[in-house]
C-alpha cells in the first residue's frame, strides 16, 4: 500500500531524471576560423600582434577622423571619456596621481594596443585595421612622451620593446595552479 503511494512520485521524478541529457542540443561547435576571429588577446610579449605599422603623425589624423576626439577631447585631455594625456609635461614621479590614463598606467605597450583594438571606437568596436591601431597607439605614446619621435614606426616588433613609464609599479601576479587556495589561511 505504501509503495502504491510512492509509485507516482517515483515515476514522476524518474521520468524527469531520464529526460535529462548531458547536452542541451542548442547551437553548434564553433569552427576553427570562428575561434581564431574571437581569439584576439595580446600578451605582453606581443607574439600575437598582427602585421602592420603606424606612426604618431598618422595617428594624429586618425584620432580626429575616427572620432576619438568626440569623447576624449581634441587634445586627449578629456571630455565625456577619461583623459588620455597627463596633466603636465615632465618626469612622471607618481604615475597613480593621474588617475585613469591608460597610456601612462599600463605596464605594457601591448596592453594599450590590445585595448584600442578591442574596445575603440565606442559603438564601433573592432572596426579599426591593425595599421590604424598602431598609428593611434603611437599618437597616444607621443602625446605622453613614451616615444619622442612622431615619425617612429610602431609595428609588431617595435611595440613590445617599448618600456612603459609605469612598468615597475605593478605587482607581479603570483603563480597559481588548480587546487591552490586563493588566500592562505582564509576560512573559506
Amino acid at each position: 500500500m505504501r509503495l502504491l503511494k510512492l509509485l507516482p512520485l517515483i515515476l514522476l521524478f524518474g521520468a524527469a531524471a531520464d529526460a535529462q541529457s548531458p547536452t542541451y542540443g542548442v547551437g553548434r561547435t564553433p569552427t576553427d576560423a570562428e575561434i581564431l576571429a574571437w581569439d584576439i588577446a595580446i600578451s605582453p610579449t606581443g607574439e600575437e600582434l598582427p602585421v602592420g605599422s603606424g606612426t604618431a603623425d598618422e595617428g594624429s589624423e586618425l584620432y580626429l577622423e575616427k572620432g576619438c576626439a568626440g569623447c576624449h577631447g581634441t587634445t586627449g585631455a578629456g571630455g565625456l571619456a577619461p583623459r588620455l594625456v597627463k596633466r603636465d609635461v615632465g618626469v612622471l614621479e607618481d604615475p597613480w596621481q593621474y588617475g585613469r590614463i591608460l597610456p601612462i598606467r599600463s605596464p605594457y605597450a601591448t596592453s594599450v594596443w590590445d585595448f584600442i583594438n578591442r574596445g575603440m571606437p565606442l559603438g564601433a568596436e573592432g572596426t579599426l585595421t591593425p595599421d590604424e591601431v598602431y598609428s593611434i597607439t603611437a599618437y597616444l605614446f607621443f602625446l605622453n612622451d613614451v616615444i619622442d619621435d612622431d615619425l617612429m614606426v610602431l609595428d609588431e616588433k617595435t611595440l613590445p620593446a617599448i618600456q612603459m613609464p609605469n612598468r615597475d609599479n605593478w605587482a607581479q601576479v603570483p603563480d597559481w595552479f588548480p587546487g591552490q587556495p586563493r588566500l592562505q589561511g582564509y576560512p573559506y
